[in-house]
């Protein structure tokens, strides 16, 4: 049985490895949630997915309040909006540092914080990863499986969908600022299905597409 920690923001006590913001900004958006967690959502980093203002992942933006909108309707969130209690899930970005206004990531910042991002996640140990859109997608099928050379990066395909890696039950959310028609209905239906059996056991599983 896991007992990791009970602290909700940054349990384990990262520190970003860069800093490039301003002296009265924030540095970096850290994981959050129930570090017990089964389910882990993987977002990109806080310009896209939120928290510069809050401190937390999925806050503020539109993808960030829709991904938020989504763990309530499945039971995995209550409270406040801006600092909302998690049960058996956590949040982080791959990215979780944040930038200068107008700024992205390179492709050398997301590699300075993979590290921190992996050790991060075998922290957790979830057995189910849930990466929202494509660069999340893309690194999660990249490190955690065997299928991204077999497998297109199409969200709108991979949305919703069960892949089974090492170790780990990777279901993709295509990025909330695309969802179209069933797109959430699809989402939500697909975690209730999850929740709803013994998930587990994807603990350990051999590697093929679900």
């Amino acid at each position: 049985m896991k007992n990791v920690t009970e602290r909700t923001s940054n349990p384990f006590g990262l520190r970003p490895p860069f800093d490039r913001t301003g002296p009265d900004e924030r540095t970096a958006v850290f994981g959050y949630g129930d570090a017990n967690a089964d389910f882990h959502v993987i977002g990109d980093h806080p310009d896209v997915h939120g928290g510069r203002s809050t401190g937390v992942p999925f806050t503020e933006t539109e993808a960030g309040v829709a991904i938020q909108e989504l763990a309530r309707e499945v039971g995995f969130a209550s409270g406040p909006t801006d600092r909302p209690d998690l049960e058996n899930l956590y949040y982080s970005y791959i990215h979780m540092c944040c930038l200068p206004a107008g700024e992205t990531p390179s492709d050398d910042s997301y590699a300075d914080l993979e590290r921190f991002f992996d050790a991060e996640l075998r922290a957790i140990n979830a057995h189910i990863l849930l990466p929202v859109g494509e660069r999340a997608t893309d690194h999660v099928l990249r490190e955690y499986t065997t299928q991204r050379g077999r497998l297109d990066l199409d969200m709108a395909a991979l949305h919703a969908r069960e892949i089974r890696g090492r170790g780990f039950l990777i279901v993709p959310i295509r990025d909330p600022t695309e969802w179209e028609d069933t797109d959430e209905e699809a989402i939500v239906a697909r975690l209730e299905a999850i929740l709803g059996r013994d998930y587990r056991q994807t603990k350990g599983v051999a590697t093929l597409v679900g």
